[in-house]
């Protein structure tokens, strides 16, 4: 692995690790602006729902670095929260730096430098107690698949889902890992394998449509996935891709595990249904495969009902959803 933070504060801008140039090379941008900030966040320069978070605060805190008017960094603040509509953690990263915003400049320095350090801790606390969670049910060493990318560049420096598998993995209590690629941004096949290999775990890229017979021909012993947010009913938003991997998971008997730190748990979104589904370019599909002028419909997320989750991991707690 690298020794830089996908999200960083450094003097008076923000630096990410542009993820859409991975695997091939790192590449650092500096980003001084909150416009830059809100351009690399959708374009998924820098992504992932812990990020964004982090994401979200420290362009509060350059808005307000930008202007000593509060009523001008709260026009900024909203830019930047609506720059992607289903991560939670954006949003909450925006309104928790938003509400020193009166304080001045120091306050809000304050509060967002403390949500980019905990992040480190917080996920590294729900990776140890998801890794306790899956060995107590399961014989080591087990084999598990995840979906999209929730590791280290979902977050500061450690990650959610794949920061559990690398906590079974340092204990010597992991098998083998299968990524899913994730069309059509292949954010498994760029960017978790490119984790997995750097950690030293065995791994196994597959075509998003094979998940779930991955599960069925008893190829692995857990789904872990990270979420994107989670309503008050338990419904776990995350990747396009990840409904189908819980309904396999559950006609198989195996367990169905959401690792996420508690930002991401929405209590003011009562289930799945209420959460805007982002929609984005068809090219991001058509682009080189379809012939021109076909339409596709771009859902970058799904809902997975609560019933459909054994458990839901945070830093402070495991939830079980309708069981």
């Amino acid at each position: 692995m690298i020794d830089v933070r996908t999200i960083d504060w450094q003097s008076d801008h923000i630096v990410i690790i542009d993820q859409t140039r991975l695997p091939a090379e790192v590449v650092t941008r500096n980003l001084h602006t909150v416009p830059g900030l809100i351009d690399a966040i959708r374009s998924l320069a820098v992504r992932g729902a812990p990020a964004l978070g982090v994401a979200g605060a420290l362009g509060v805190m350059l808005a307000a670095r930008s202007t000593a008017d509060p009523d001008e960094v709260r026009a900024l603040a909203a830019d930047l929260r609506a720059a992607r509509p289903t991560a939670v953690n954006l949003a909450w990263g925006v309104d928790r730096a938003l509400s020193r915003v009166e304080e001045g400049p120091g306050a809000v320095e304050a509060v967002a430098i403390d949500t980019l350090e905990a992040d480190v801790r917080l996920n590294r606390a729900l990776a140890a107690r998801a890794a306790d969670w899956l060995l107590d049910r399961l014989p080591a060493p087990f084999n598990a698949i995840t979906h999209c990318n929730a590791g280290a560049l979902a977050c500061v420096e450690w990650g959610t889902a794949l920061g559990v598998l690398r906590a079974v993995h340092e204990r010597g209590a992991l098998g083998h890992v299968y990524a899913d690629e994730t069309r059509p941004l292949l954010q498994g096949a760029r960017l978790t394998a490119w984790e997995l290999r750097g950690l030293g775990i065995p791994h196994t890229l597959v075509v998003d449509s094979a998940g779930p017979s991955v599960i069925a021909r008893g190829l692995v012993q857990a789904v872990v996935v990270g979420a994107d947010r989670i309503a008050a009913n338990g419904d776990v938003v995350n990747k396009i891709g990840t409904y189908p991997l819980a309904l396999a998971a559950a006609r198989a008997g195996i367990p169905f595990v959401v690792a996420a730190p508690e930002s991401t748990v929405d209590p003011d979104t009562p289930d799945g249904a209420a959460v805007e589904i982002e929609v984005r370019d068809p090219a991001e599909v058509t682009g080189g495969a379809a012939p021109a002028g076909t339409d596709a419909l771009n859902l970058a997320f799904d809902v997975t009902p609560a019933d459909l989750v054994t458990a839901i991991v945070t830093e402070a707690r495991v939830v079980t959803p309708m069981r």
